[in-house]
This record gives C-alpha cells, structure tokens and sequence, in this order.
C-alpha cells in the first residue's frame, strides 16, 4: 500500500438507513413540508418541490393562476420585477427562445400593467390601491425583496390575489402567509434558506390551488421562420393535475413519478429546514438577529461615509445591503480589496445603476451564528479596503501639493540667494 493512501483517514460507520435499490430515488421526508410551512407561517399551504431555480417559480405562477386575456399588475421595485412581466423581450433575445420564453406572464397571455417606483424604493400603497380600482386584476406579483436593489416591499399591506417572489426574503423576513392573505410563495433553496443552489420552492395556498385546478390554457412555442409564435392548448404542466399528486404520493411515502426529484438538494434542505425551524434561535429570533445584523452592517456603512440605495429605511431588506461606491471610487477600487481580505461581494445589477453600486449579503448564519463574527469581519474589511481605496485616490493631488510646495520652497530658496 503506497505512503498516500496510509494516509487516507478511516470513513465513520454510516448509521441503519434505507438504501435507495430502485432506479430513480424518489423519497421525499414528510417533515420538509411541515417544516417549509412553518417558515412562511401557513397551516394549509401546499409545498412544490421541483428541479430548477427560481425562475422556474415565474413559470409555475405564470402558468397556473392566469388565463390568456386576464389582467396582471406586476410591482416593480428592481430588476426581478420585470421577470413577472417580459423576462425573455427585455433580457435574453441572444439566449434560445424556447428555454427562456415560458417566463413571463404576457408570453401566457395575460394583459400585464407594472407600477415602477423609483430606483430605491417600493411601489405605494396609494398607487396600488388606484390601479386595483381602475380595472379588475386576476393576478398582482411583487417581489418581497429584489435582490438587484435591496429594496424590501411591505407584503403586509398588499391584499389582494398575491404571489410573492420570496427567493431573496424567505427565512430571513418575517412572512405570514394565512394571516397576510398571500396566495403563493415562490422561492429558491440558495439563499436565506441556506441549501445548495438547484431546488424551485413554491407554496400555494388552498384559493390559489382552486384557480390552479381552471387554468386550461398553456403557451405551445411554434418556431416559424418569421420568429417564434404561440398557440394555446390544454396545459401540461398545471400544478393540480400533474405535480399534486406527485407531491401527495411523496408526503404520503408513496411511489409517483412525473420527473426525478434532486434527492441529494432535498435532503440538504430537510437539514436546513430542520435546523431552522426547531433548533435556536427560534423562528422569531432568528427574524430579530436577521434585523440587527442588518443594523449593524447599515449604520457602519453610514459611519464609512456609503449611501445607501433603498430610499428610506422602511424600504431597506434585513438580508442584504445595497451601497453606492463614494464618490470617485468605483468597482475596480473596492471589491477587488475586499476579495483579497476574504469577503465577496456582489456588484450592481440594476440596469440604469449597475456600475454605481454593490451588494452585501448577511442571511442565514452570517446573521443568526454571531459566534462565527461574519458580521465583525465584514465590517472591518469594508473599514480597511474604503481606507485604501481612498488613500490610493488622493495620493496623486497629495503629491502634486508636495511638488508644488517643494518646487516653492526651491524658488524662493534661489531667489534669496540671488539677491544676495
């Protein structure tokens, strides 16, 4: 035996367990639904637990809960608002037509109106309040937290039929969907719910589910040579006819099959959810230290001299903060430094502000494990690299008053020597 594998440690003894001998593993543990309820604080809400992004929430949403002609009001408060209403027009014309088409609810053939609030803040109340009495609206979308922006919505105040974009709030701000009437829960494994990016979660409540079991139409992408059009037929892919029974046959320990689950993602997220939802901090705490570290990081970048994108405080997320780069400083100045103490960051994404700002991230246990002092070092490397930076920034005007006061100093030097 070589010296290197001597040296390969001894594998612990896995415990009793069932071993999956069939060919596509399709167990799915009962408790992830009770425990994905209990985050979004639902007792009746169904759980989908699909393959994909959070993208494919749009999909799921657009496809089910509106007919084509229906009346859609999309919120706008970022760039995820406008995946809602027109993902593949106004971002991938250069990507394949059919994988990117299907996310938007005009290409279903909804009538989609968007409230755009001001770069920084969430749309009104008023605002949304008078475009809900100036037409009947199947549908109104928002995103809870658009990640591009930072921007929190107040999902509390929004009644009426909802579907919330929760990929970058679920877990990290309070949401009660029974209480605050919400009908679906779309969001993603990657973020506050601390899994591997690749599992689609959504959550539909029992209205939602009854709009699902009418929806009839579905969009058939016809390539032609003059561009892609779409015809409308039975829908494949609703929600109650396909993928319930699916979900019921897994909750229930049952065989069903409509396509492979990620085992491995879900029970990843089954050891999230289980850490989330019945270890401490409780639920209620871990929103309090989501809001603190928030806090924290806000009012050191407030000290730092950094603006803040979100308008007002009532507007700014508990998971993320959005900073403008001060003035004179930009990307190449600051994330690069930050990279190289061990932090990063992401930059803008915005499209009318991509370059003017970035993004910190402080969900899941940056936030909720204080011991781990992810919150402390961020803060002190943004200190260290915002000094730097600026240091570097002014070094050339520093020198140049040197020079000119050195060459000063020789000028008069040369004159007093001449006058004597």
């Amino acid at each position: 035996m070589s010296s290197w594998c001597k040296q390969i440690p001894s594998l612990p003894l896995i415990p009793p367990h069932q071993v999956p001998s069939i060919p596509g593993p399709i167990e799915v543990s009962d408790e992830v639904r009770f425990y994905i309820n209990t985050v979004v604080d639902t007792a009746e809400g169904q759980p989908f637990l699909i393959a994909g992004s959070g993208t494919l929430g749009w999909d799921q949403t657009a496809a089910n809960l509106v007919e084509p002609g229906e009346n859609a009001l999309v919120l706008h408060s970022g760039y995820f608002g406008d995946s809602f209403t027109d993902w593949y027009d106004n971002y991938v014309p250069s990507l394949v037509p059919a994988l990117m088409i299907f996310s938007s609810l005009e290409t279903y053939g909804a009538n989609v109106d968007q409230l755009k609030a001001k770069i920084g803040a969430a749309v009104s109340q008023e605002d949304i309040e008078s475009a809900l009495k100036s037409k009947k609206y199947k549908l109104l979308t928002f995103t809870h937290v658009d990640t591009s922006t930072a921007v929190l919505s107040n999902a509390k105040a929004i009644a009426e039929t909802i579907a919330l974009d929760g990929v970058c709030s679920v877990a990290s701000e309070e949401i009660h969907m029974d209480t605050w009437d919400i009908d679906i829960i779309l969001s993603a494994s990657q973020k506050g719910l601390g899994t591997p990016p690749g599992l689609s979660i959504l959550v539909a409540s029992k209205r939602a589910m009854q709009v699902c079991t009418l929806t009839s139409s579905f969009p058939k992408l016809n390539l032609t040579p003059i561009g892609p059009g779409i015809q409308f037929q039975e829908n494949p892919c609703n929600l109650v006819l396909r993928w319930l029974p699916i979900m019921k046959a897994y909750e229930s320990g049952n065989a069903a099959y409509f396509a492979t689950p990620p085992v491995n993602l879900i029970y990843a997220f089954h050891a999230s959810l289980s850490k989330i939802t019945k270890s401490a901090p409780s639920l209620a705490d871990r929103y309090k230290l989501h809001r603190e570290a928030s806090q924290r990081v806000k009012e050191a970048a407030t000290e730092l001299g950094l603006k803040q994108l979100p308008l007002q405080p009532a507007f700014a997320a508990n998971g993320m903060t959005a900073l403008y780069y001060p003035e004179g400083l930009s990307a190449g100045d600051i994330l690069p430094r930050l990279a190289k103490k061990g932090i990063v960051v992401a930059g803008g994404l915005h499209t009318e502000i991509k370059d003017k700002y970035f993004r910190i991230g402080h969900m899941g246990i940056t936030a909720v494990e204080e011991s781990r002092g992810d919150v402390d070092t961020v803060i002190k490397a943004l200190k260290e690299t915002l000094a730097e930076a600026r240091a570097t920034a002014t070094y050339p005007s520093q020198q140049l008053a040197r020079d000119q006061n050195n060459l000063n100093q020789f000028t008069n030097t040369v004159s007093a020597r001449a006058r004597l």
